[in-house]
């Protein structure tokens, strides 16, 4: 089994096209294709459906994709530790964050490496926390600013950043935001929510609040971003459970603490792969982090 096999393998998979990936790939279609087909050969399956308009993965080749990123990521790490021995950091740094995330200042700290490390490319993308441990556990992801879905694994580890109590923020109007205590639970079982999609870690951190109190709500306004879902809550739409430091957001909105919550708190880590799969640029990030020299301004967020 080639490299270039397996290159070409995950470009058809990523663009569900011959045509398309052959031009990203700057191959030609027949090469692609034959090459595609020597994989097929040699694993005596199938891997794509292919129809006139798209290709497809088949059990097989969805099987096939996550191991073929994870060898494309440790051939890649394996390259650039060659460059850093020699005393050059290059290559790619490929970093995932949600949105507004605490304890780290994304920009910054990017910023930072970025002047540290002019050799290296940096490539962002934004997601939910479910989906960035998924795609660092795959080898699409160097590491990823996240919240904590789920335990340590043999493919995934996690340093801790922060963690924080969550939040109920309210129109000033709001019978909440008039009595000006701190609610339960079982308080907000009647309000409408705004909350993010099931994927972040914000809205996973506060389905677990509920669920443990036993509590249904209902999320009827759902958003994908931090300002949608502030602006919402300030035209008295709706209620939402946030990280506290999102309360300085918005200084129109009334913030109040959320007790009863057990265990449950807001908790952000950074993702990585195991230490010796971890690349040398995500090393060099993590260490900058860990200096201390770029401390986040208040609550770990930089205002946005």
């Amino acid at each position: 089994m080639e490299l270039r096999h397996l290159q070409h393998f995950v470009a058809v998979a990523e663009d569900q096209h011959f045509t398309r990936a052959a031009e990203r790939l700057l191959v030609s279609q027949s090469g692609l294709s034959a090459s595609i087909r020597a994989l097929e050969r040699e694993l005596q399956t199938p891997l794509f459906v292919r129809t006139t308009r798209r290709v497809t993965l088949t059990p097989a080749g969805r099987a096939l994709l996550g191991e073929a990123e994870r060898i494309l990521a440790q051939v890649r790490s394996a390259h650039e530790a060659v460059a850093a021995v020699q005393g050059v950091l290059r290559g790619m740094l490929a970093l995932g964050s949600e949105q507004c995330i605490a304890g780290v200042h994304v920009a910054g700290l990017l910023a930072a490496f970025r002047h540290r490390h002019p050799d290296v490319e940096i490539c962002l993308r934004q997601a939910g926390s479910g989906a960035l441990a998924e795609d660092v556990e795959a080898g699409r992801l160097d590491l990823a600013f996240a919240v904590r879905t789920q335990a340590d694994s043999d493919q995934l580890r996690s340093v801790p950043l922060t963690s924080e109590p969550m939040t109920l923020l309210c129109h000033s109007s709001h019978r909440l935001a008039a009595a000006g205590a701190a609610v339960t639970p079982e308080e907000l079982g009647g309000e409408v929510f705004v909350d993010f999609q099931p994927d972040w870690g914000p809205r996973r951190t506060t389905d677990t609040v509920f669920a443990a109190a036993g509590v249904r709500r209902t999320v009827a306004l759902e958003v994908n971003d931090v300002h949608t879902l502030l602006d919402l809550v300030d035209e008295n739409l709706g209620v939402a459970v946030v990280p506290r430091h999102f309360a300085h957001k918005r200084a129109s909105l009334t913030a109040l603490p959320v007790k009863g919550t057990g265990e449950a708190v807001y908790e952000t880590v950074a993702l990585l792969p195991p230490e010796q799969a971890t690349s040398p640029a995500a090393r060099a990030l993590m260490a900058l982090l860990e200096t201390g020299g770029l401390a986040p301004p208040q609550e770990g967020v930089h205002p946005s």
